[in-house]
């Protein structure tokens, strides 16, 4: 019966209010729960709102709790050990254990179905090399660059201050202060939490201009100057796009700016923060180019890069185009993948837009190999990169290094409650809110980003010396094996094409790319369809 629930609480409430009458004042103590509920149920019948609780009175708001601990539920009951998403059990294992120091073992043997068509491997040598002393780095900066900066294998990718709790930007920053590797400030400017901790920082400078914007949103050279200067940021980072939500733009409300936002923000109280899809200083890939020469000569001759989720494939030859063309070459290019994170995107953005990681990275490659361009800049990956597999896997497919956000989002707390837009995150990483900030303690944690850096990269030494080399450069796409179906074995040089030096210059042998390359223009980010 729909009403049994609503029924009986009555007639418990009507029972024991008049047992409490008659008997005792004992008995009136139920009524602390039974009347509010009565009170409920008589609320359920007269709303509008919700027509599951018109139809099941009180009992219904037993849906509503159950869809609240859904997640929860889902994560630590019902999922195996590799089946979760956007992390899986196993993954998320790994990333705590190397944070904690503890040997991220698997006993038993794998979980995973070899023979499925995601299963993917590296190949080992008869002949493995010693394991690398030294914790790999590369170094960022061309000709233009009059401060290059030695880059570890693996550093933090862009969390913004304001997506991330103060004392969550302190501990990555230490951590990173302590490895030596560097901590990317996300579009939401340089605030005192990334100075404080005094690790290197990598400047992301998003479409809103965050800490070098004049009051109409639009870029402040002066301001930029000023905060460039600061020894602590060794390189900048235009942000074009994003994987989780590319060509999105955003709004933080003025009820949401705090004075610290406003201040690291450069943006004004009381007014909503607008982040624009696009970049106003510029509107051609030339203008990039230009901009890029602007950033590095302001800077002091920093390097500067840009990173983008691959949309038209022509947008980015034209990019390519106008880097021929001007001479104006960037020194890195930072390549996210659809599958990358993000505090709160539109469903269809994350689940639906942008390029996955590996293909973007490897068209990326190609695209300034075929320009004779790929030596002269370097390539960095981001996108679910938590283990040494998948930093290998990166890296032989294009990337210079990667760079992990959600990994080391975990290893300074975060327990995948995806809470983080609604400023309740349980263990104060995503969170303005300081009381829950509190739960997140900065010494502790610094040190856990430090340990799962420090033991990730001990592994890539492992992986690396297994496979029979010195160093992750040597890694090429004949390194790694995908299943694309169960009775068939490719490796990524044979599963996808890889283009030759200068052939984009020439009569490129592969049409797809023979066809992008004839619409891209260096004069515009239209293609020209004809």
């Amino acid at each position: 019966m729909r009403y049994s629930a609503f029924i009986l609480t009555v007639l418990l409430t009507l029972l024991f209010f008049i047992l409490g009458l008659a008997v005792d004042d004992w008995f009136f103590w139920p009524l602390l729960v039974l009347a509010p509920l009565s009170l409920l149920g008589v609320w359920d019948l007269i709303q509008t709102r919700h027509s599951i609780t018109r139809s099941y009175p009180i009992i219904a708001h037993l849906r509503f709790l159950f869809e609240m601990i859904r997640p929860e539920i889902h994560q630590y009951f019902i999922e195996s050990n590799i089946d979760g998403r956007p992390f899986n059990n196993d993954e998320r294992s790994l990333i705590y254990e190397r944070s904690k120091n503890i040997d991220g073992l698997k006993p038993f043997g794998t979980e995973l179905d070899v023979y499925g068509d995601e299963y993917e491997w590296l190949n080992h040598s008869m002949a493995p090399r010693p394991r690398s002393k030294e914790l790999f780095r590369t170094t960022v900066g061309g000709p233009e660059c009059k401060q290059p900066y030695s880059c570890s294998i693996l550093n933090i990718s862009a969390m913004s201050f304001g997506a991330l709790s103060a004392n969550a930007i302190m501990a990555l920053n230490a951590g990173a202060k302590k490895g030596n590797f560097y901590h990317c400030t996300g579009e939401g400017g340089v605030s005192p939490y990334h100075l404080k901790p005094g690790g290197d920082l990598v400047w992301q400078i998003g479409t809103g201009y965050f800490g070098c914007r004049n009051h109409d949103g639009t870029f402040n050279p002066d301001l930029f100057q000023e905060q460039a200067a600061h020894e602590s940021i060794k390189m900048i980072e235009i942000k074009i796009s994003q994987g989780a939500k590319p060509g999105h733009g955003g709004v933080l409300p003025a009820a949401k700016i705090t004075p610290e936002i406003a201040s690291t923000r450069k943006v004004p109280m009381g007014e909503d923060c607008i982040s624009p899809p696009g970049h106003s200083t510029y509107s051609t890939p030339i203008g990039l180019c230009e901009y890029i020469a602007q950033l590095r000569e302001l800077s002091g001759g920093k390097p500067v890069g840009f990173k983008l989720c691959i949309g038209h494939p022509s947008e980015f030859l034209a990019i390519c185009k106008a880097m021929m063309q001007t001479g104006i070459l960037p020194d890195f290019i930072t390549v996210d993948g659809g599958e990358g994170g993000t505090g709160a995107a539109p469903l269809e953005f994350s689940d639906n837009m942008g390029m996955p990681l590996k293909t973007g990275l490897i068209f990326v490659h190609n695209a300034l190999v075929g320009c004779n361009l790929r030596d002269k800049i370097k390539i960095a990956a981001a996108g679910k990169v938590s283990s040494a597999f998948t930093m290998a896997r990166c890296l032989a497919i294009g990337a210079d290094w990667c760079n992990a956000a959600r990994g080391f989002m975990m290893s300074v707390g975060c327990i995948q409650a995806q809470a983080c837009h609604t400023n309740e995150c349980p263990v104060g990483v995503a969170t303005q809110d300081k009381g829950r900030q509190r739960a997140l303690v900065v010494p502790d944690k610094s040190e856990r980003a430090y340990n799962f850096h420090h033991n990730t990269m001990e592994a890539l030494t492992e992986v690396i010396a297994a496979a029979g080399l010195d160093h992750p450069n040597e890694l090429r796409p004949w390194h790694i094996y995908l299943r694309p179906k169960r009775t068939e074995v490719l490796s990524y040089y044979e599963a996808f094409d890889f283009l030759k030096p200068g052939e984009l210059l020439e009569d490129c042998p592969y049409p797809v790319y023979s066809k992008l390359w004839d619409l891209a223009s260096a004069e515009t980010f239209e293609s020209h369809h004809g």
